[in-house]
């Protein structure tokens, strides 16, 4: 049994003294998939919710629709192979894409601003009180964090608490995470809300499209490619959310001040 930590001694120096100090690094593995009896790839992932990253995997990139498509998912007792079968075929990517994600991410999908945006499930309006209260769900629930840094955390939130939790030294596994947790566990929240702690990329929006999400808050920077594809799939993206302060990117619409002020441009401009 593989641990999220793994346990090391290094020595400090600090104010002309040295000491060992013993502490915890976030643990990186290799963990290969293989599918319908084919060695599809490998992912460099913390060993934690490692089924529910590959089904995830798999629904993020389109292979599978649901969990009921699966008809056999075994995590080998080393841990470091997940044999899935599914009830159908499936054909292998010619190519996969390295992504900009730490840990190698990667995906056959090509970023893709010409789609019709899938429709949202909810439209919910948050006002700005509402992001610090997210944030601070977002800390309390980054465990494998306090011991070791080096994570990333997501979270997945009815804006009221937080439904389901993944932490993994890459940022994309996190959203694999979260969506194979909501297949195999059958939770379709009607407000989806995906808070995280890494930088969202294009591959980070479309996966949080799949998962359906309306809003998505970063505690860091969005790319521009997925700036184009939030704008896109009508998704709200919030950068920079700091407790007093965050960035409104695109479909300010939902949060309550800046609604009411479209709404009063709007109105202005009906007049003229």
């Amino acid at each position: 049994m593989k641990n999220a930590t793994y346990p090391i001694q290094y020595r400090l120096f600090q104010n002309g003294k040295a000491k060992e100090i013993e502490t915890h690094l976030i643990t990186e593995t290799p963990v290969s998939l293989t599918l319908n009896g084919a060695v599809w790839l490998t992912f460099m992932c913390t060993p934690t919710q490692i089924e529910a990253l590959t089904v995830g995997f798999l629904f993020n990139e389109g292979i599978i629709k649901d969990f009921s498509e699966v008809a056999i998912l075994h995590l080998c007792k080393n841990m470091d192979n997940v044999d899935i079968w599914l009830n159908h075929g499936a054909e292998k990517p010619e190519k996969w894409t390295h992504t900009s994600g730490c840990a190698g991410g990667m995906t056959s999908l090509e970023p893709r601003v010409d789609v019709t945006p899938a429709r949202r499930l909810n439209d919910i309006i948050l006002s700005p009180e509402q992001i610090p209260v997210l944030l601070a769900m977002l800390d309390e629930n980054q465990s494998i964090y306090r011991q070791t840094g080096g994570v990333h955390t997501s979270i997945l939130s009815d804006g009221k608490e937080s439904l389901l939790i993944a932490e993994d030294i890459g940022r994309h596994n996190t959203l694999d995470k979260i969506a194979g947790m909501m297949l195999m566990n059958g939770i379709k929240p009607k407000t989806r809300i995906l808070l995280t702690t890494g930088r969202v990329s294009s591959e980070m929006m479309q996966k949080a499209a799949r998962i359906g999400a309306s809003v998505v808050i970063s505690r860091t920077s969005p790319s521009s490619l997925s700036y184009e594809l939030a704008e896109k799939y009508g998704i709200t993206l919030i950068g920079y959310a700091k407790r007093h302060r965050f960035n409104v990117y695109t479909h300010a619409e939902r949060i309550r001040e800046f609604r009411e002020k479209l709404k009063r441009e709007n109105a202005k401009t009906e007049t003229l």
